[in-house]
């Protein structure tokens, strides 16, 4: 019908789980892509574990059952169509799911925070290699952690992400699937997850991107070097941004900003990182950079995502309420990705395609039947002291100091729309592409607005 968006190209790629390890892939740069992709495409694959499936059992160690050479195999690359130096790749995460009910993880000779290694040379002798076998409830939502010297159990959260993503790094380098760098590589920031958007500097073209190293779950940190590997199914949006370039990894969900930085010592990252966040906060605001460096200071989050990598890596974060960013951000996106993450309409409910404005009940509509939309309450005058400067309710109930009573959301606190710690934002999957659609907001000034 006329005037009715496409829906997105789709990719299925399967992977062998079962392959030699030997012919896998192991670093960025330097391997022919798999298979060539247009922008807006919905990828449907799978990833091994950083053991390519090896390492099955407490009693399987990985220094005898790896071969050194074949760790941390990667799905790709994957060429991009008109993706050129000097270009952005958004790589929107719609679902990462744990392919078995298992995970596994590591202590490995000489790797880790908490150890002498390569670089930091101690006089002690190795810590004890050990592994660690884990249950995954995919339907409870849960990782079961087992102790190897006790009957200590817990039921920790399972949250799966990728703990590398990247691209070609630039003047023809290849890269080993165990670094991080400005082409993104092994990160391990638990930020990549479901409903997360990676940007990536394109480098060559084509970008050839890869990804891997599937977490059920990571500490911020990853302080003794693996996190609870498993095996993924997952589905992401790839889109193009012309002639917008990023120095570095840069990532939104639907609360935060970030931005990473990997060197080596542990405070060239943070700089990095932060000097990235400055950069983007001015540019989405307007802002000088002294004035920006001064906002980035009093509100960014900073989370360690790496310190066990042959690079660490660090993440900043800002709220995207105090930036402004979820009431319409100047973005400039492709046609594809209209079509891929907004043209879809929600059968339930009349209206503008879902997005995360309409989601937050700018338009009086609810996302969720029998709730009432917010048609009108961001308008309200509500008396001083009501809301704090950075727009979010202070709950007056709450003692001066506690930390309670701050919600992220201008909701009146008791509101069905008020968010409340636990409540997921993220997208079940790919079918609800349209539900979660990201604003895309690494764009340079004076472009068109969406939502």
């Amino acid at each position: 019908m006329s005037g009715t968006p496409a829906l997105p190209t789709s990719l299925v790629h399967p992977i062998d789980h079962d392959a030699d390890p030997a012919s896998l892939v192991y670093t960025f740069g330097g391997v022919a892509a798999v298979a060539s992709i247009r922008p807006g495409t919905v990828v449907a694959t799978s990833t091994l574990d950083c053991f390519a499936g090896r390492v099955r059992s407490t009693a399987d160690l990985a220094s005898e059952v790896c071969d050194p050479r074949f760790i941390n195999p990667q799905t790709g690359p994957f060429y991009v169509e008109g993706a050129e130096p000097g270009d952005t790749l958004a790589v929107h995460f719609v679902s990462i799911e744990p392919r078995l009910g298992w995970g596994v993880s590591t202590t490995v000779p000489f790797f880790g925070s908490l150890t002498g290694t390569g670089l930091t040379s101690l006089l002690h002798p190795a810590l004890p290699e050990r592994t660690w076998f884990y249950e995954i409830d995919r339907a409870a939502r849960v990782v079961h952690y087992a102790a190897l010297d006790s009957a200590f159990h817990a039921a920790l959260p399972l949250d799966p992400m990728h703990g590398t993503v990247g691209v070609a790094p630039a003047l023809g380098e290849v890269r080993s699937s165990l670094a991080p760098g400005d082409w993104g590589g092994n990160m391990d920031t638990p930020e990549m997850r479901a409903g997360a958007t990676c940007y990536l500097g394109v480098n060559v073209p084509g970008a050839l991107l890869s990804l891997g190293d599937g977490h059920a779950r990571q500490g911020e940190g990853e302080t003794c070097g693996v996190a609870v590997e498993c095996a993924m199914d997952t589905v992401l949006v790839v889109d193009l941004i012309k002639g917008v370039p990023s120095p570095w990894p840069r990532m939104e969900n639907d609360d935060y900003l970030i931005t990473t930085g990997s060197a080596r010592p542990l405070e060239d990252a943070f700089r990095i990182a932060q000097v990235q966040m400055v950069r983007w906060v001015a540019e989405l605001t307007g802002l000088g950079q002294m004035d920006a460096y001064q906002l980035v200071s009093q509100v960014c989050l900073s989370p360690v995502a790496n310190v066990v990598d042959t690079v660490y890596t660090m993440v900043a974060k800002v709220p995207k309420s105090v930036v402004g960013a979820s009431t319409g951000c100047r973005a400039r996106t492709s046609a594809s990705r209209r079509s891929a993450l907004h043209g879809r309409r929600d059968p339930n409910r009349s209206g503008p395609a879902a997005g995360p404005n309409h989601d937050r009940g700018s338009s009086g509509h609810s996302d969720r039947p029998g709730r009432p939309g917010l048609r009108g309450r961001r308008r309200r005058r509500w008396p001083p002291g009501r809301f704090r400067t950075d727009g979010r309710r202070r709950d007056r109930r709450a003692g001066p100091g506690t930390g309670q009573g701050l919600h992220c959301c201008r909701a009146p606190h008791g509101h069905p729309r008020a968010h409340r710690p636990g409540r997921s934002r993220r997208p079940a999957g790919w079918h609800e592409l349209g539900r979660r659609r990201p604003v895309c907001l690494l764009r340079r000034r004076g472009s068109a607005v969406v939502g």
